[in-house]
């Protein structure tokens, strides 16, 4: 078989990711009627979309239960290995990440799930590892989180995935977490030694984490003037175990002619119809898996939007920096995010059908006369 190779390690400077497309709502908890439903059809449209204007990767996220409240946003969800699958078939050049909860899927499970992905796409495919927070959404399927513990297990998880896609014999696991016989895959993956490895995490267990087992790490931005030390960081941990890693952001996206319609329209979904209850249950359910080291919420809000126009923005996804405003102003920010040394973000629109067509047609031609991204060929 012949790979494609795989746009998530291309020559683009700043790098995109289509993020949380595969639930209902995206990234913001609203209850705006014009929110992003997940119907099957649009998710296929606006795959192809980014695969065709150049977008490196599509980001899917695993979610069993919604967060409740008057919209339930992430209620409705694509699971993520055969969303993959589809999506995969379907595009071209795109990367195709999946995401996989450590507590719910075996690490035979999962590389021959991705294995099978990265045949399906000629060497697209990628994994994201998530060791899980919301506990009542693992209450589904009677798995448990520890909240210590968790980045501990899933590093035993990444060992024993990754061993098994290296090929060879079979071989037998006596660890901590998993005690497994006759591991073994075929087809192995295309990609060599094993496809790309994302993780996301701000807490020190969360980078260290990453360190030892991911490609790239998606983090918070609390701010851009604060980005080269975090990433000066993040590459401090991945030092220690001789690697490097690829810092990325999570980035809310609301792109318009002018910079107050697109505050007016962020204050109108994220604040006037902010979903409140869901935004309560939310914070409740990451403090009770929060480990000792996790950090409070980062909310990059507060740090420029409400004291520019001295409003709230309540339903902004926390962790998520929003890249509110014109087309220039965007590609101003990316300008420095790329200067701190952050390779790209993922990106979220309140309608991704509707929104990406501006963003693509009006940013990324500014990014490439800049020298921040590459013309598609």
């Amino acid at each position: 078989m012949k790979a494609v190779p795989n746009p998530i390690f291309g020559p683009n400077r700043f790098k995109f990711g289509v993020f949380n497309a595969n639930c209902d709502g995206g990234l913001t908890i609203s209850t705006a009627p014009e929110r992003w439903r997940a119907d099957w059809d649009d998710v296929v449209a606006i795959s192809r979309m980014a695969d065709e204007a150049g977008i490196e990767f599509i980001l899917p996220v695993a979610k069993w239960r919604g967060l409740g409240g008057d919209a339930n946003v992430l209620g409705k969800s694509y699971e993520t290995l055969t969303h993959g699958a589809a999506i995969g078939a379907l595009t071209k050049r795109i990367g195709i990440s999946s995401t996989v909860p450590v507590p719910l899927i075996s690490p035979a499970f999962a590389a021959n799930a991705i294995a099978t992905n990265d045949h399906v796409t000629h060497g697209r495919a990628a994994l994201n590892i998530v060791c899980g927070w919301n506990r009542e959404e693992f209450d589904i399927h009677g798995a448990v989180i520890d909240g210590e513990r968790r980045y501990d297990q899933g590093l035993e998880w990444y060992r024993i995935y990754a061993k098994i896609l290296e090929g060879g014999a079979p071989f037998d696991w006596d660890g901590e977490f998993y005690r497994l016989r006759g591991l073994a895959t075929d087809p192995l993956s295309v990609q060599r030694p094993r496809p790309p490895v994302m993780s996301a995490g701000f807490s020190p267990k969360g980078r260290d984490f990453a360190a030892q087992a991911a490609d790239i790490l998606f983090t918070n931005l609390p701010d851009i003037d604060g980005a080269a030390d975090l990433v000066r960081n993040v590459h401090s941990y991945a030092a220690r175990y001789g690697r490097h890693l690829a810092v990325y952001g999570t980035a809310n996206i609301v792109c318009r002619a002018s910079r107050k319609e697109a505050l007016d329209y962020y204050h109108y979904f994220a604040e006037e119809k902010a979903d409140r209850r869901a935004l309560e249950y939310f914070f409740k359910q990451k403090s009770a898996t929060a480990g000792s080291d996790a950090p409070q919420e980062s909310r990059p809000l507060t740090n420029r939007l409400q004291k520019e126009t001295g409003k709230a923005f309540a339903g902004a996804w926390p962790g998520a920096y929003p890249l509110v405003g014109t087309p220039d102003e965007l590609v101003a920010d990316m300008a420095k995010m790329a200067e701190a040394g952050l390779a790209g973000t993922a990106i979220a629109f309140l309608d991704y059908k509707a929104e990406m067509p501006f963003f693509l047609a009006e940013v990324l031609p500014r990014m490439e006369r800049l020298g921040l991204r590459q013309p598609v060929n």
